[in-house]
């Protein structure tokens, strides 16, 4: 008596585990799905928001581009991520631009250690709606940064904002936050690199 009830629990019990299983398979099959499209999906993202400046567009130059008498107040602000201890400053708080007009400002980048140290920077243009019309042809954001012990350079950025920027937009602000990298083959790398030992 006792066999045939095990028997018949375990009859009913076999459908209900089939369901739990094709339930966490297809939960699995989903995640991974939704964990592959979250690049794509952080990408557009960020072109709709301007969030980390993926949607600042990168010119190799500036022909072509409209000239307008209309001028702008530029602000530009630096940080640091806590990992990395460097002095990072833009050289000047403020400036007036033309829009079209090609310009350049510079920052500030120093290694106050020991050791040297790899950096990458990233960047945020505000309002988000500006970061459709701010064109930087050259950025020490573009590649990865390294600073010798007590090491200390300058940054440019060259840069124009288009023409037809909307008109309610009269104050844009460049900011930038420098994070470590601690990938020591990266550093190695870096150090072996013949424009590192100038």
């Amino acid at each position: 008596m006792k066999t045939e009830q095990r028997t018949t629990r375990h009859n009913e019990a076999r459908p209900a585990n089939r369901k739990v299983v094709r339930r966490l398979a297809l939960l699995a099959v989903g995640m991974f799905g939704f964990g592959f499209a979250m690049w794509p999906l952080y990408e557009v993202f960020c072109d709709i928001t301007g969030l980390g400046g993926r949607s600042v567009q990168i010119a190799e130059n500036n022909q072509g581009a409209m000239t307008s008498e209309r001028e702008i107040q530029l602000r530009f602000l630096a940080t640091t991520n806590s990992a990395l201890p460097w002095v990072f400053q833009p050289q000047e708080k403020t400036k007036t631009v033309k829009l079209g007009e090609m310009s350049e400002t510079l920052y500030l980048a120093m290694n106050p250690t020991d050791e040297a140290m790899l950096g990458h920077a990233t960047y945020n243009v505000v309002p988000p709606e500006a970061s459709l019309y701010f064109v930087k042809t050259e950025c020490f954001c573009f590649t990865e940064q390294l600073l010798k012990a007590h090491e200390t350079r300058e940054m440019p950025v060259y840069y124009y904002i288009q023409a037809d920027l909307p008109e309610h937009i009269r104050e844009v602000t460049l900011s930038y936050t420098f994070y470590r990298n601690d990938n020591e083959d990266a550093l190695a790398q870096a150090l072996a690199s013949p424009s590192s030992q100038d």
